[in-house]
């Protein structure tokens, strides 16, 4: 079954129950050069009277650059019976790997250009609006035993993007 458009607001939940238990590809760049990783962390709402969503990446990150460097990024989510793919995108870097050929993932463009994968069953256009590094003198007293011990070994602190989702796909 292929993708087809669909109304953001309805896909909501769908996304929701995906980020608890499948996770999601975060993809930036264009048809030609992109790149994507495995994410767990990802909002979907209202913000400033538009349907949005929020990622998070890292800036040690391959897919950093493609993030600052491109106005649109977007979240596919894959069929829980494609965990290889996710974990191979969660896991290697595509500065040494062309992920999506190895994972054998078909791209299509959505608005701007943006790079998502035809084997999804839920998709997510966004065009950026807003970014900001978390920063740990925000962390509040209550969250410091759930939030910092996150940082660290792995890296640096995340950048936040929220971007209008412009385009909604599923299957």
């Amino acid at each position: 079954m292929r993708l087809h458009p669909a109304d953001p607001r309805d896909l909501a939940s769908g996304l929701a129950h995906a980020l608890g238990g499948q996770n999601a590809l975060l993809t930036a760049g264009t048809a030609e050069r992109c790149n994507t990783m495995t994410i767990g962390w990802c909002q979907v709402g209202r913000l400033w009277g538009l349907q949005t969503c929020t990622v998070y990446v890292r800036p040690e990150r391959y897919t950093y650059g493609f993030m600052e460097e491109n106005e649109y990024f977007t979240v596919s989510v894959l069929p829980a019976d494609r965990k290889d793919a996710m974990s191979l995108c969660g896991t290697k870097s595509g500065r040494d790997l062309d992920k999506i050929k190895a994972c054998g993932l078909t791209v299509r463009t959505g608005a701007g250009g943006a790079p998502f994968f035809e084997e999804a069953e839920l998709v997510l256009v966004c065009r950026k609006l807003y970014a900001q590094d978390l920063d740990p003198a925000c962390v509040l007293p209550a969250g410091e035993e759930a939030v910092l011990p996150h940082y660290g070994a792995k890296g640096g602190w995340h950048r936040a993007y929220t971007g209008e989702i412009v385009e909604a796909h599923s299957k």
